[in-house]
């Protein structure tokens, strides 16, 4: 019998993620595919790079969903994804990620008794500040099958008490993506465009409202900007960022570091073209931790925790956190050649979607 899965995207961050799982089942007689994008963030740039640039099919719907709190979005989420799946009867609802419709579609298919897969399982920050890490304790609780990409969401997962048969550990579909798109990012002009040097410039990725929603917090941070020595400083910046930058007035500030370059925000393949030909990235981001330990790209992240510790402990990321006396230190171990070797992450080898894939038909075999 014809299995229906559905998959869900709703901010940027799920995209690279939907991408190789919905490759991965393409062609299949035995499977229909459905894509559901709630439109919890949408930027037409982003989304038709990210579509044309990772070949994902266009949407079979899309909520349209944008703006409001996180009640208001979770809730218009729930409200238009449980029309749709009791028209729709799928057999699994696939979720990726940790944002809003991550958790919102989760709640409606376990309500809907519709089984619910989480791809990105047991990554934790410990740190409940974060709308993020709610979204992932909640969404792993009533999952039926979770996918793991590193030894510390095994970890966790076990420490919560969650049953070894709906854990299983297959790898980043993250990485995935970035060997998928590779050769695009190669051949992107980006790098060029702008003058850079390949491996002599930082490239600086800062959003989080921990840091720039406060005017302090926001102001040392280009502090520190301007005692690094960098060739150049390159910052698509985020319009969270340069909309407080000019509340807080800090303008002049910003102007004043020698050798910046602030770009729009980036699409996906020209993003990435800076990322694999810079000297440092400076991040308080989550994704890009995995994607420069994958590259072996040096990483700082302005964070005091990571759900992905394993870009830590073994990659090429260093947590940083507030301390920016130890980020310059890292910078001048970077410039000695002592920065730290990264290693390789296990199954971070571009085949994690194929093998999440195999364990759903096998689950719904099963069901049967």
């Amino acid at each position: 019998m014809m299995k229906k899965v559905l998959f869900v995207a709703g901010a940027r961050p799920n995209f690279p993620k939907i991408a190789p799982l919905m490759r991965a089942f393409k062609g299949m007689d035995s499977v229909v595919t459905k894509l559901v994008h709630t439109g919890q963030h949408y930027d037409k740039v982003m989304s038709d790079s990210f579509f044309s640039t990772l070949e994902i099919p266009e949407p079979d719907v899309n909520f349209d969903v944008r703006g409001g709190s996180h009640a208001q979005q979770t809730a218009k989420i729930m409200i238009a994804f449980e029309d749709y799946v009791l028209d729709e009867k799928p057999d699994i609802v696939v979720v990726v990620g940790d944002v809003n419709s991550t958790l919102a579609c989760g709640l409606v298919a376990k309500k809907c008794h519709i089984p619910l897969a989480h791809v990105e399982a047991g990554l934790r920050s410990f740190d409940n500040s974060m709308p993020e890490e709610i979204n992932r304790i909640l969404v792993d609780r009533i999952s039926d099958l979770m996918f793991v990409t590193e030894q510390s969401g095994l970890d966790n997962l076990k420490n919560e008490g969650v049953d070894d048969s709906k854990v299983h550990f297959v790898g980043n579909v993250m990485i995935d993506s970035l060997v998928f798109a590779l050769p695009k990012i190669r051949e992107s002009n980006t790098f060029s465009k702008y003058n850079l040097e390949k491996g002599s410039y930082g490239l600086i990725t800062m959003h989080r409202p921990a840091t720039v929603d406060f005017k302090d917090k926001l102001e040392k941070y280009l502090d520190f900007l301007l005692e690094t020595k960098l060739d150049k400083l390159v910052w698509p910046i985020h319009p969270r960022t340069k909309n407080n930058i000019s509340k807080f007035e800090l303008e002049d500030k910003l102007n004043s570091i020698p050798n910046l370059i602030i770009l729009e925000p980036l699409e996906y393949v020209d993003f990435m073209n800076l990322v694999i030909n810079s000297k440092v990235v400076l991040t308080d981001s989550g994704g890009i931790q995995e994607e420069t330990s994958f590259l072996d790209i040096p990483c700082l992240t302005f964070r005091e925790n990571t759900e992905r510790p394993v870009t830590a402990d073994i990659g090429s990321n260093v947590m940083v956190g507030r301390n920016y006396d130890l980020a310059l230190k890292v910078l001048a171990d970077l410039d000695s050649g002592s920065f730290k070797k990264a290693e390789k992450i296990p199954l971070w080898d571009g085949d994690a979607a194929k093998r999440i894939a195999k364990l759903i038909l096998d689950y719904l075999e099963i069901k049967d």
